[in-house]
């Protein structure tokens, strides 16, 4: 747990009892099996890992035996909810100062089964260090993780919600319903609008559709191969027919596409030297609805 005077858990000035508040306050997030489960997590988050689940008992926070360890495991329960609760009123602007809106990221992770042909509801997923027959997919579970991300240089993230994806649902459907919940934990009076961030892996139009209504931002990151359109041209006659819902096509792969920016922003960066923004507004995708070809 990061106890820094820009992440204090409290929100006071002393980190350490933020920390132990925190805690207190975790312990009451566990039901059954609760002190295994507490001195569980102790292990994972202070251990370096290990080969096997049982190798965490040897942590010198972890004071129960093995056993207990994996009684918490096969019938120790959590309070999801009130786990969220917690996690969603402890951000990482907290005892600090905070540069414009909270960001927050949104990603899909693996965890690889190869061999557990068995495992219930395996799936197949990408993975960008493990292969298969040369492709890189891997067959396991996925799970999404949205994380409260800082703007100051270090790999502090305060993850705040965890879903698993299943193989029948889709990532943007799931996105969706994690930002919501979320925004209905948040404070609402005085909130800045929070700004969620997405890979390229996410469809931008289905998570504004998910989250129409939402008092939020979206920042999505365009695959390259994506293709939007201009409003159509209403100068000239009407053509016969129904009137053209397709302008100019704008393509990202094809530069001689784009028109002039509508905005664009120059700047020099300390790091990364000469930087250049362009940005198109009233652009558009083709969108169809389901069972149209």
């Amino acid at each position: 747990m990061r106890t820094s005077a820009r992440g204090a858990l409290g929100g006071g000035t002393d980190p350490t009892e933020g920390l132990r508040t925190f805690r207190r306050r975790l312990h009451v997030c566990l039901c059954k099996r609760k002190d295994g489960l507490f001195e569980l997590i102790d292990a994972i988050l202070t251990g370096d890992g290990g080969p096997s689940p049982v190798h965490l008992s040897l942590a010198p926070v972890h004071r129960r035996g093995w056993g207990s360890l994996y009684a918490a495991l096969s019938k120790g329960t959590i309070d999801a909810e009130a786990l969220r609760e917690l996690l969603a009123s402890h951000s990482l602007g907290n005892g600090g100062t905070k540069v414009g809106a909270p960001v927050y990221a949104v990603d899909v992770t693996s965890w690889p089964r190869s061999d557990a042909e068995t495992s219930p509801e395996r799936g197949y997923y990408y993975h960008p260090s493990r292969h298969s027959a040369g492709q890189p997919i891997v067959a396991g579970w996925a799970y999404q993780l949205l994380a409260e991300i800082g703007f100051a240089r270090d790999t502090w993230v305060a993850p705040v919600d965890v879903r698993r994806v299943r193989p029948v649902e889709d990532a943007n459907d799931v996105a969706a319903e994690q930002v919501r919940n979320l925004l209905d934990r948040l404070p609402r009076q005085g909130r800045t609008l929070p700004l969620f961030v997405f890979d390229a892996g996410y469809d931008p139009v289905k998570l504004q559709r998910g989250l129409a209504g939402c008092e939020a931002q979206l920042l999505v990151r365009l695959h390259s191969n994506r293709v939007f359109y201009a409003d159509p041209d209403q100068d000239g006659p009407r053509p016969v027919g129904r009137p053209r819902r397709h302008g100019a096509r704008f393509d990202l792969h094809e530069p001689e596409t784009w028109p002039e920016p509508t905005h664009e922003h120059r700047c020099e960066d300390d790091a990364y030297g000469p930087v250049k923004v362009r940005a198109w507004a009233n652009l558009h995708p083709k969108t169809r609805r389901m069972g149209e070809r």
